[in-house]
C-alpha cells in the first residue's frame, strides 16, 4: 500500500529532478562585451587600465565569465580612430570606454547607439559638444569631463609661484585634440593676466617633439607646461629628460609625471577617474541610458612636487608652496 507521504515525497523528488534538468538546460549568464578605445599606446598586457578592471571585478564581473573586453589602441596615430572605432561598433560591443577626446569623438561618429563612456576626464565635454551638458548628457555618451577654465589658471599660478621670473613659458600640447586646444586657450588666459608670454608649441605625431624641442632651445624659455592627454602622455619621458637636460621647470597635469622625474604636477587622479568609469559601465549594463547619466568632474585635485628635480634645476621651491603640496617627492 502506498501511503501519502510516499506519495508526496515521490512527485517532489520528480518535480526537483525536472527543476534541475530545465536549470541544467539553461544557457550560462551572459557575457557582456566591452570595448575600449583608446588614442595612447598599449597596455603591458593589452587590457583596459588596471584600475578599471578591478572596480569592475568588485562590483562582479569576472573576465571571460561574465565580461569579455575588446580592446583597441590607436598608438598614437589618429587617423586609426574610425577604423577601430567601427571595430567595435561591428563586434556589437555592449559599451565602449574611450580614453581621449579624439577616441570619444571617433567613437561618437561611428555609433549613436552603443553607449559611451569617457574615462578618465579628457577635456571638457560640454565645450568640445560631446554631451549636452553636465546633467543631461543626452545622446549615447557620459562619462568623466574636467574645468579646463579653472584648472589651467590654478595651474599656471602654481607654476608662477614655483618660478616668480618667468617672463616667458612654453605651452606643449596635442593640436589634434580639440580638447586640449580649448584648454591651451585657456592656459593663454591665465598667462596674459600673470603677465606671462606664452610659446606656443602644438604637437601632431611622435617625430612633432624633436622640432617642439629644437624651437624651445631657440626661444629658452622660462617654463614648460605640458597640456597632458592620451597621446603626450605615452611620449612624457622625452620630454622630461629634455626640460632635464636644458634646464628647465615644468608644470605637469597628473602626478606620474612627477614620479618619473618632472617637477611639479595638479590634477585629479586618472585612476579615481577609471574607477568612476567602471560605475557608469556597470549601471549602463544593468539598463541605465548614458543620456540620463550626468557626467561628473573630478573632485579631488592633487598638487605633487618634486624636491629632488627642483634641487637639480638650481630652483628653490617656496615653502608655502611645498607646505600646500599633497605629495613631495624626495
Amino acid at each position: 500500500m502506498v501511503t501519502r507521504r510516499q506519495v508526496v515525497l515521490t512527485f517532489g523528488a520528480g518535480a526537483f529532478a525536472a527543476s534541475y534538468r530545465a536549470y541544467a538546460q539553461q544557457s550560462p549568464p551572459k557575457a557582456f562585451r566591452i570595448g575600449h578605445l583608446s588614442t595612447g599606446s598599449r597596455t603591458p598586457d593589452g587590457g583596459p587600465p588596471g584600475p578599471f578592471r578591478e572596480r569592475l571585478r568588485a562590483l562582479g564581473y569576472v573576465e571571460r565569465q561574465n565580461i569579455v573586453y575588446e580592446v583597441r589602441f590607436a598608438e598614437g596615430e589618429m587617423e586609426r580612430l574610425s577604423a577601430l572605432a567601427a571595430e567595435l561598433v561591428q563586434l556589437k560591443v555592449d559599451v565602449i570606454v574611450t580614453q581621449g577626446g579624439p577616441a570619444t569623438l571617433a567613437a561618437k561618429q561611428a555609433t549613436s547607439t552603443i553607449p559611451i563612456v569617457m574615462a578618465p576626464a579628457a577635456g571638457d565635454a560640454v565645450a568640445t559638444e560631446l554631451i549636452a551638458s553636465l546633467a543631461h548628457p543626452g545622446g549615447n555618451v557620459t562619462g568623466m569631463t574636467d574645468e579646463s577654465v579653472q584648472l589651467s589658471a590654478k595651474r599656471m599660478q602654481l607654476l608662477k609661484e614655483a618660478v616668480p621670473k618667468a617672463a616667458l613659458m612654453a605651452i606643449l600640447w596635442n593640436v589634434n585634440d580639440q580638447g586640449m586646444t580649448l584648454r591651451y586657450r585657456e592656459i593663454e588666459k591665465a598667462a596674459r593676466i600673470l603677465q606671462v608670454e606664452v610659446q606656443a608649441i602644438g604637437v601632431r605625431k611622435p617625430d612633432d617633439f624633436a622640432v617642439a624641442f629644437a624651437t624651445i632651445t631657440s626661444r629658452r624659455p622660462d617654463a614648460i607646461f605640458l597640456v597632458s592627454d592620451v597621446f603626450t602622455r605615452s611620449n612624457r619621458k622625452q620630454v622630461i629628460e629634455f626640460a632635464a637636460a636644458r634646464r628647465i621647470p615644468a608644470m605637469y597635469e597628473y602626478s606620474y609625471y612627477v614620479r618619473d622625474g618632472g617637477l611639479m604636477s595638479y590634477g585629479p587622479s586618472p585612476e579615481d577617474d577609471f574607477r568612476e568609469a567602471a560605475i557608469y559601465v556597470d549601471r549602463i549594463l544593468k539598463g541605465a541610458k548614458p543620456a540620463d547619466l550626468p557626467a561628473e568632474q573630478p573632485t579631488r585635485y592633487y598638487l605633487t612636487i618634486n624636491r629632488t628635480t627642483a634641487t637639480a634645476l638650481g630652483l628653490a621651491i617656496p615653502s608655502s608652496l611645498l607646505l600646500r603640496a599633497d605629495d613631495v617627492i624626495d
